[in-house]
């Protein structure tokens, strides 16, 4: 039973991995991989966010272990990977052949796919690039790698209206006659040659997006998480990304929805979700009525946002199989 001071007791037991590996999948990037759970287990493919999160070890603990066998693949640039935060070859279309090349070198058929935030984007994208891969889709905190999604959170067009005490030191880093586009000056001082310049935005551009995403701020996880390697691996990456739209066509999720209405979906979104705003889950939705939306009112858009986990691993549960 939850107690408050065990928000999480509905979770799985932590447990190592039963493999690690490193895959070399250009002459640049070599991908870091684990698999944890039943080797014999239902295969699910965990897809971290971002881009640039990393795969962290309570992600095991939302799934069955005895039922399925669980692949956490650490995206190009982030966590283990190497060379870390690399922007180069560092693409939409690269991500979704390294965990094809991952699938075929544990001889997998067909897996799930479980993907949050940035890893609901690429769940999709490999979803419709790999249909005949795929056994359900279940993606948390959706979101499309749209324009206006980017300048709800990084453009000052919505976020920041809500939390403006945490907005306002992303802002103040950029001088005024540079905020039209902040990506760009972003862009320009997270590919400076000059570390603390570097560091210095990524702080900036991670610790508000950390101090938005849970429901309940919490200081110590965003100072926890910038003083990690994934502070500045988030920021890079995820600037790089969006100033080249995601590497999408215009729509290219929504317009391809077809390609994926056969495989079982379930959408889950935090109700106050001031990342990625919930009118995405519901964009979704209606052009994939097939799925199933699943609104969770006590959250916002961090997977450690317990009702979100709960939802969650109520999913995970239910798909686990005999």
């Amino acid at each position: 039973m939850k107690t408050e001071d065990n928000p999480y007791s509905f979770l799985y037991p932590e447990i190592p991995p039963f493999n690690e590996a490193f895959l070399p999948v250009s002459e640049l990037h070599t991908i870091h991989f684990e698999q944890c759970g039943n080797p014999n287990g239902k295969p699910v493919l965990f897809v971290h966010g971002g881009p640039g999160g990393g795969i962290n070890p309570m992600y095991r603990r939302f799934f069955n272990p005895e039922k399925y066998h669980m692949v956490l693949v650490n995206q190009r640039g982030s966590g283990k990977s190497t060379p870390h935060a690399e922007l180069e070859e560092n693409n939409t279309a690269n991500l979704v052949s390294d965990f094809e090349m991952i699938r075929q070198t544990l001889n997998i058929d067909k897996w799930m796919v479980f993907g949050g935030s940035w890893g609901s984007t690429l769940g999709l994208v490999y979803a419709q690039t790999h249909p005949e891969r795929v056994s359900e889709l279940v993606l948390r905190g959706i979101y499309l790698g749209t324009d206006k999604e980017n300048k709800w959170l990084f453009g000052g067009q919505g976020a920041n209206r809500v939390f403006p005490e945490y907005w306002e030191p992303f802002e103040a880093l950029i001088p005024e006659d540079e905020r039209h586009n902040m990506l760009e000056a972003y862009h320009r001082r997270l590919t400076s040659n000059d570390p603390s310049i570097l560091k210095q935005a990524a702080d900036c551009w991670s610790g508000w997006e950390t101090s938005i995403c849970q429901l309940q701020h919490d200081p110590k996880m965003v100072e926890d998480y910038l003083a990690s390697p994934s502070g500045v691996s988030m920021a890079r990456l995820e600037c790089h990304y969006m100033r080249n739209a995601c590497f999408l066509q215009p729509n290219q999720i929504l317009n391809n929805i077809e390609k994926i209405k056969h495989i079982p979906g379930y959408i889950i979104h935090g109700r106050y979700d001031m990342v990625c705003a919930p009118e995405s889950a519901w964009q979704l939705h209606q052009a994939w009525p097939e799925s199933q939306l699943h609104y969770v009112t006590y959250a916002g858009h961090s997977l450690l946002d317990p009702a979100l986990a709960e939802k969650c691993v109520e999913i995970t549960d239910l798909l686990a199989g005999d």
